[in-house]
């Protein structure tokens, strides 16, 4: 999950819009700690099409080398 659909606890207002100084720290932190922040703009559909990729890109590979 991404922060902008997050609601803070403190203002009730979306993460997102840093209404607050919680809102505005937990923003900070997530974007500092999200390991996979690239991939966040992607949609599930886009991901199955990249595994689908890799799995006929391996197979290929497998298939060649035996």
């Amino acid at each position: 999950m991404t922060y902008d659909r997050l609601v803070c606890a403190n203002c009730a207002a979306p993460v997102s819009e840093g209404r607050c100084p919680v809102c505005r720290a937990n923003r900070e932190r997530m974007q500092q700690d999200s390991f996979f922040n690239g991939l966040n703009g992607l949609s599930p559909a886009a991901l199955v099409a990249l595994l689908a990729v890799l799995i006929a890109a391996v197979a290929l590979l497998a298939h060649q080398t035996a």
